[in-house]
């Protein structure tokens, strides 16, 4: 059986496969690609956002080479990023209460 962890780990590859498979290079999101995931699949992130221009905006600090494209490496470093500023929230709400 496996860990929180690598079940983690595996729903973090598995929905990434999901959304890069749609179209053109099935390893690589598109924009288009990137768009619907974040949509489907972080749209309590994107409900508080108010920036037309969000998907773009990620889009570009994402794709560190360049190509229009957001490769897994990529994903992961967005998927980190969230997940820490998350945990900063969730430190910071726990030393209001402690206070």
């Amino acid at each position: 059986m496996p860990t929180q962890l690598e079940t983690a780990m595996d729903t973090m590859i598995r929905t990434f496969h999901l959304y890069s498979s749609k179209e053109g290079d099935r390893f690589k999101l598109s924009k288009g690609e990137l768009k619907l995931l974040l949509q489907q699949e972080l749209m309590e992130f994107l409900s508080c956002q108010k920036d037309p221009q969000l998907v773009d905006k990620i889009m570009q600090d994402l794709d560190a080479n360049k190509d229009n494209k957001v490769d897994f490496n990529e994903f992961v470093v967005m998927v980190a990023a969230l997940t820490v500023a998350c945990n900063d929230y969730f430190v910071e709400q726990l030393k209001k209460k402690g206070n």
